[in-house]
């Protein structure tokens, strides 16, 4: 699993959508936590098409530049990785330095559910 989340982070700090949605099962699913009227970037995003379209606008936005694995934790089909992130807002040209946990659950050797925390105060802050 840990092989899978590694292969999924380079991907998307290679800014490799196609890559990082081919480490996802077809049913996959991506949510990332917050209040959707404060973000619009927040929710819940299923399936191999869906997928690819959102990951896109991440990567278009966000550059991830570094990342730090703080702390993993694997037990059955299920991982907790906590990151610490160096993020460049491609528009604005704003990097800025955030931490991530990022909880995974695994079907058939694939993602099947990624869960973010992301400090969305910030990266509100950031877009606006």
């Amino acid at each position: 699993m840990l092989d899978v989340i590694k292969r999924a982070y380079a991907a998307r700090g290679d800014g490799d959508v196609k890559g990082l949605v081919a480490e996802f099962h077809p049913e996959g699913l991506f949510n990332l936590i917050g209040d959707n009227s404060a973000l619009h970037l927040t929710g819940r995003v299923q399936g191999t098409q869906p997928l690819l379209a959102a990951f896109g606008q991440f990567i278009a936005h966000f550059a991830f530049e570094k990342r730090e694995i703080l702390a993993e934790l694997v037990e059955g089909n299920s991982a907790a990785i906590r990151s610490r992130l160096v993020i460049r807002h491609a528009p604005s040209g704003k990097v800025f330095n955030t931490e991530v946990l990022d909880l995974f659950k695994f079907q058939d050797g694939k993602i099947i559910e990624l869960t973010e925390f992301a400090d969305t105060a910030l990266i509100k802050a950031i877009i606006v």
